[in-house]
């Protein structure tokens, strides 16, 4: 029987290895995913409508956000080429008094998007109106000069300190100025580096909205920006969706991750519990005598549930050093994907530990107890 019994607790220790695996992947997958979605981004995701629109619609564009702000329940509307979440356009700049350039991804924007957004002005000021009638397109753009703001990434990249920039003369297609320093945020997932940023005041490149509302009668302050849209739009019909909702998007992969670790993870201490259960009723049943002797000389029931316990218990701990060291690296090397993430907290590894003992003695126990519990006399009778 000896070789048969090395492969029941083999496969125990397999089980259980495989079960506690499971339990800390899915713990540090899960507070990945909490610490993406609550990570201070640098803007303001909540509460913010996002609306396509048509860019074939500029020339009536300042009427209409105008009209959307005027809805109840609306804090302030801005538009730009894209959400933040998308923005990907890539581009070169360069100071007007160094010609070596670098590369950054910009962003064409109203004068709203900082308000509208959140962003943190650090040196500088907003875009205004004095701005905004600067930027003339007529005789071609003969005297066009642009507006510029940079984060903090775009302003390093340049040699720069932020209070330094503020009034530069950078050159993107053409000449502009710097007008403000923002704080750097994230304008795409945490995977990626926050890479240098341009935002450039241009009303003729907007093809999206931002909508921020008061978040008090969302569904009113929704059916009263339709009613508006509908008014002055008939060429396309009213879209919207949340600017939180492309954030989380962005890790749909994870997700799904997460939720195929938790239910694997489950099905694992199932099957561990499972095997581990079978294997103490086969120990019992052979140890019925032995059992029935103990009690006999007086042993007591928590005397010979610990006697039992104890053998198994140890299959756990082997299962345990052995799955810890794989688990650590399994979620060390999924982290890496993520330029921000979690420290690995070793109170992870002996949480699960602990909630693996607990299941397995409370398995071992539902079995021992029966057996340990009988009348001795009757159990050397059977033997």
């Amino acid at each position: 029987f000896t070789g048969s019994s090395t492969l029941r607790k083999s496969l125990i220790v397999l089980q259980f290895m495989i079960s506690i695996f499971l339990i800390i992947a899915t713990v540090i997958i899960l507070q990945q995913l909490s610490y993406v979605q609550n990570k201070d981004l640098g803007y303001n995701r909540e509460q913010v409508i996002v609306i396509p629109f048509d860019p074939l619609l500029v020339p009536q564009y300042d009427d209409i956000r105008s009209a959307l702000a005027a809805a109840p329940g609306v804090l302030s509307v801005a538009g730009a080429y894209e959400e933040p979440t998308h923005i990907d356009w890539g581009d070169g700049i360069t100071a007007k008094d160094d010609p070596k350039p670098i590369t950054v991804n910009a962003l064409p924007s109203d004068e709203n998007i900082v308000k509208t957004l959140g962003l943190q002005i650090i040196a500088g000021n907003d875009f205004s109106q004095v701005d905004v009638r600067g930027f003339d397109t007529s005789n071609d753009g003969a005297n066009l000069r642009y507006s510029f703001m940079l984060n903090e990434a775009a302003v390093k990249a340049l040699g720069w300190k932020p209070e330094e920039a503020v009034g530069k003369t950078i050159v993107k297609n053409r000449e502009g100025t710097v007008k403000a320093v923002v704080k750097d945020f994230h304008f795409r997932s945490l995977h990626e580096a926050i890479n240098p940023l341009v935002i450039l005041l241009d009303k003729r490149l907007v093809g999206t909205l931002f909508v921020k509302i008061s978040g008090t009668q969302v569904s009113r302050t929704i059916s009263g920006l339709e009613q508006t849209w509908k008014q002055r739009i008939q060429t396309r019909p009213f879209e919207f969706h949340f600017l939180d909702e492309d954030y989380d998007a962005l890790y749909k992969a994870e997700q799904r991750t997460a939720a195929v670790f938790t239910t694997f993870s489950s099905l694992a201490i199932l099957l561990a519990c499972l095997g581990l259960f079978a294997l103490t009723a086969y120990t019992m049943a052979r140890r019925t005598k032995e059992i029935g002797i103990r009690k006999i000389l007086g042993a007591s029931l928590p005397d010979i549930l610990s006697l039992v316990s104890r053998d198994f218990l140890k299959l756990v701990g082997i299962a345990l050093v052995m799955a810890t060291p794989l688990a650590y690296y399994a979620v060390h090397q999924w982290l890496q994907k993520f330029t921000y993430r979690i420290e690995i907290q070793w109170w992870v590894f002996v949480a699960a530990g602990l909630v693996t003992i607990v299941i397995a003695f409370l398995t071992i126990t539902l079995q021992a107890a029966k057996t340990a519990s009988a009348n001795p006399v009757k159990n050397l009778r059977t033997e």
